[in-house]
């Protein structure tokens, strides 16, 4: 501790969890009278608050896919993350009510203009959340000035060591800088390609074609994508919207709005390419449903609830996801669409509908173990005899719509896609008289209490990587987090348009050294073949921490102050997850002995391997331990932080290999 100064804390990465992490601190530091100012550092090469992904400059045409009510980064009320009040306490929403009704001032025309035009089911740009961002910093660099002496680093920490009882950070600029304790907030990090998207890339440079890797979308350079050339587009997920909207409307294209006789039509500029879209499934995430708020509110969870999750913990049991969850979190799902269903259409059951629910409900009712066979299919069978064929809902087929079905040309499989398209858009438009986004909507509803159950250690290794990993989240992934149903409208039009085809499910890429061109395939299309000299990954760099090319993250690999978790697989045998090993909250880090290492502390992306769904922001007014588990954490970890508690924290389960360099991690 210098002379000057107090404690010193490094928070490195000034996004969003970086910022709840500095919110936090300037909150508990009355609490925490000190002789002297603690001294605050974030380092970041870009702005503090947005941060990379959120940054000033970009496309207002890129959409968060979140509506305006639902995002925060510090408690809106004072009670999200505790007891502590927040020094910065407005919600996104709350701050753009403000700014459009002027009581927010220091804000650029154009931004005000979008807030004044935002309702709060409305889904704004990523650009003026990013202004939010740097708002809320504004206002605790402010609130720092009387508790706390904050630098910002605009620059890179590239490694991290032990010096004294603290750390040294070397910074890309460089420069250096000493702290009591270090927060990791790194967010979307640089990764190294896949050896498929690498060969891409090799053949891509040996035959001159244009190879675009994953990327954050604001750093793609769409100028290189010239106008009337075919390009090859792999991932239909959220980045692929911000690709379709850039090279149709951000280049001068227009909508023109739906009548009583005809759909959302595309006016094309002349300048844009045309896009050849692919993914796995073969269909986009599904559009959000037109709500007035974030879940349904008539949607009634019954069965998988907190206190359901409560009781196997209370039991001493672990749970498995497929044998013990799914079955709970499914009678939600089939409850909210079979409830819809007969309320909205009648017809589509063969008995009163009060009789079909209460036999429903009644065979959801019964004692047996969770996943028991005899009861699911006896509910499979209960259904089949009352709802008309066509209207079962098969919830994992949901994961590919188009499975099984061959296609005889490309244009049956365009027009397939086109029906599927306009289906969705039209489900989105009923809201919650639509059974399946209701469906939907309770699967959403249970991923917010699984980042609970997870996150507190409540399932199996066996179960996170084989169940939950292997086969729920893609499922949920394209159900639940989807754009604004305007963009699977758009995507519509641009495919009655001509300026957009589907390759078909399962894909296949490659460089044809016949023709120097990449091609694009599809097993499940006959007459299905797209080449072309441009290839985009619509996608974000994948997080696995062990592929990073972060070099503060590698060094703190190779330092052995960090280490990626490994979990025991359904062989038994070890398997390298996507993130860091962490203890239980205030999650640690777990060095290469196994042991906590002191005050160093994770928050974000890489506690992939200890929580889920870590993408998805704080939801303003949620439960902390669910919606609003973000900024619970960033107040666990700056709790530690200022209490100065130097306690070894039990690590978070994993595989624990054979220690190796024992005091490496100087363990208290």
């Amino acid at each position: 501790m210098d002379s000057e100064h107090g404690h010193r804390v490094a928070i490195v990465g000034a996004g969003p969890r970086g910022l709840s992490v500095l919110e936090r601190l300037l909150a508990r530091l009355p609490q925490r009278p000190q002789e002297r100012k603690p001294q605050i550092h974030l380092i970041d090469p870009f702005p503090p608050g947005p941060g990379h992904v959120w940054r000033h400059g970009q496309s207002r045409l890129f959409l968060m896919n979140t509506p305006s009510l639902f995002p925060t980064v510090v408690p809106g009320d004072g009670l999200d993350a505790g007891a502590v009040p927040s020094v910065a306490g407005l919600t996104f929403d709350a701050w753009r009510e403000g700014v459009a009704a002027g009581s927010i001032g220091g804000v650029p025309a154009e931004d005000r203009d979008e807030a004044a035009a935002l309702a709060p089911s409305d889904f704004p740009s990523r650009l003026l959340y990013g202004r939010y961002l740097a708002w809320i910093f504004s206002r605790l660099a402010e609130e720092a000035g009387a508790r706390a002496a904050l630098s910002v680093h605009t620059t890179e920490a590239v490694r991290l060591y032990r010096h004294g009882g603290g750390y040294r950070l070397d910074l890309a600029d460089g420069g250096e800088l000493e702290a009591d304790a270090v927060v990791l907030a790194l967010g979307h990090l640089p990764t190294a390609l896949n050896p498929e998207q690498q060969r891409l890339q090799d053949e891509a440079a040996r035959f001159g074609l244009h190879y675009l890797p994953p990327n954050v979308p604001p750093d793609l350079d769409f100028k290189r994508i010239p106008a009337g050339r075919t390009v090859l587009v792999r991932g239909m997920g959220l980045n692929f919207f911000d690709v379709m909207i850039q090279l149709t409307e951000g280049r001068g294209g227009k909508f023109l709005p739906a009548s009583d006789s005809e759909p959302l039509r595309y006016l094309p500029s002349g300048k844009e390419p045309r896009l050849v879209a692919a993914s796995r499934r073969g269909t986009p995430y599904r559009a959000k449903a037109r709500l007035e708020s974030y879940l349904p509110t008539s949607l009634d969870m019954r069965w998988f609830t907190p206190a359901a999750a409560r009781l196997f913990a209370e039991t001493g049991v672990q749970p498995g996801f497929d044998h013990d969850l799914w079955p709970l979190l499914q009678r939600d799902v089939l409850w909210a669409y079979y409830s819809t269903l007969v309320r909205v259409e009648p017809q589509a059951v063969s008995v009163p509908a009060r009789d079909f629910l209460d036999g429903l409900q009644e065979l959801f009712a019964r004692k047996s173990t969770p996943g028991s066979r005899v009861l699911l299919n006896a509910v499979h069978a209960y259904l089949a005899e009352r709802i008309l064929p066509e209207r079962l809902l098969d919830v994992e087929a949901l994961a590919k719509p188009f499975a099984g079905r061959k296609f005889a040309s490309a244009e049956e499989y365009q027009a397939a896609m086109l029906g599927y398209l306009e289906a969705d858009a039209a489900g989105s438009a009923r809201g919650e008289d639509d059974p399946l986004k209701m469906a939907i909507g309770a699967l959403n509803a249970g991923r917010s209490l699984l980042k609970e159950i997870v996150a507190d250690g409540g399932l199996t290794e066996e179960s996170w990587l084989a169940e939950l990993r292997g086969w729920f989240e893609p499922l949920v992934e394209g159900l639940a987090s989807g754009p604004p149903a305007q963009r699977i409208e758009q995507l519509a039009a641009l495919a009655r348009a001509g300026l957009v085809d589907f390759v078909g499910p399962d894909p296949h890429f490659e460089v044809e050294p016949e023709t120097g061109r990449f091609r694009a395939t599809s097993p499940w299309v006959d007459g299905a073949s797209y080449s072309g000299a441009y290839l985009v990954e619509a996608m974000m760099p994948a997080n696995r921490v062990a592929h990073n090319v972060s070099p503060l993250l590698r060094h703190l690999l190779e330092d052995g102050l960090a280490r990626t978790k490994l979990m025991l697989g359904p062989d038994r045998l070890p398997v390298p997850t996507s993130g860091l090993d962490v203890t239980l909250p205030p999650y640690r880090a777990v060095g290469a002995n196994g042991q906590p290492t002191r005050n160093l502390y994770v928050l974000g992306l890489q506690l992939s391997s200890a929580q889920w769904g870590t993408a998805i922001a704080a939801e303003a007014g949620a439960p902390p331990e669910q919606g609003s588990r973000t900024l619970k954490d960033a107040d666990d970890i700056a709790g530690h932080i200022l209490g100065a508690a130097e306690d070894p924290l039990p690590v978070a389960g994993g595989f624990i290999p054979p220690r190796l360099d024992e005091g490496i991690n100087d363990v208290p």
